[in-house]
């Protein structure tokens, strides 16, 4: 099997990458092999590359750059999903897409179900949510995966930001009312790994599912919860570290661009009951992400 993957470079795509080379022949499609802020060029590479399964985790995720930007982040999130899938569906060929926690409103405090509408308060959500459009409107077979908060030992996210600033400051204000599932590249990969493993047919499920997943961390916790677990993992691993205290603050105390939800929990039911897989808890999950912290591999 031929495996399309594209967003090597990324911390889904990088965390794939040496997973799904063990069931196929990989095509790591950088921005050099194929260009997704190009959606034209998108069926005429495919033409060339032949993919049996397109594996989609690349994205434009820089959220507060995405309000100026936003003819490249429609370009990338919306139109190139939409590109890969038409392509896709005229060859019955399977697209696993990700997609993210952004296309909610983020009100209440209930998890969110793959069913519940969709109002995103983003450029960055809204073209997400384009993108989700466009895959299920190509009609073949697909499967998108939403997650949320995502992060890894490596690249540049929230651990690695705030393992940098335990180190270098006394104090850390972090936003205390946004809630959500931290989840790691790796529990992601492995999740996507067991659904392809689950049949011989890779599309035997997305059906059954609706063409669509939450997939996250079990459990959630806020912003500023995740930080204090930092701090205190890296304290009992033996880190050496300036920050006396982490603070909690309100999402109005730390202005951004973009509006961020404030509930980002996802209902994991239809992973277990589809396709029978109950991720491990965010802190077991950061637990095995600051081990390779302290001692990469």
């Amino acid at each position: 099997m031929r495996i399309l993957l594209t967003g090597v470079t990324g911390q889904v795509g990088g965390a794939l990458l040496p997973r799904l080379s063990t069931v196929g022949e990989v095509i790591a499609a950088d921005r050099n092999t194929l260009d997704l802020a190009n959606p034209k060029h998108v069926a005429g590479r495919l033409d060339e590359l032949a993919p049996d399964l397109i594996v989609n985790p690349a994205a434009y995720t820089a959220v507060d750059r995405a309000e100026d930007e936003r003819e490249l982040a429609y370009a990338i999130n919306g139109e190139a999903p939409g590109a890969l899938a038409e392509w896709a569906g005229r060859r019955a060929v399977p697209l696993i897409h990700f997609s993210t926690d952004y296309v909610f409103s983020g009100e209440g405090s209930i998890p969110w179900r793959e069913d519940d509408a969709t109002r995103p308060l983003s450029v960055y959500g809204a073209s997400k949510q384009a993108g989700e459009a466009a895959v299920r409107s190509a009609g073949g077979p697909h499967l998108i995966v939403r997650t949320s908060w995502v992060y890894g030992a490596t690249g540049n996210n929230f651990l690695r930001t705030m393992v940098r600033l335990a180190r270098e400051r006394p104090e850390l204000r972090v936003v205390a009312d946004q809630f959500g599932a931290p989840t790691s590249a790796a529990l992601i990969a492995d999740a996507v790994m067991s659904v392809l493993g689950r049949s011989q047919n890779v599309v035997d499920n997305f059906d059954r599912a609706g063409g669509v997943i939450h997939l996250s961390a079990s459990g959630y916790t806020s912003w500023h919860e995740f930080a204090r677990a930092i701090v205190s993992g890296l304290r009992q691993r033996g880190v050496e570290l300036t920050v006396e205290r982490v603070v909690p603050i309100t999402s109005a105390e730390y202005p951004t661009k973009a509006q961020r939800p404030l509930n980002s929990r996802l209902d994991l039911s239809r992973l277990a009951t589809v396709f029978g897989i109950v991720p491990d808890t965010w802190s077991d999950a950061l637990d095995r992400e600051l081990d390779r912290v302290v001692a990469p591999d």
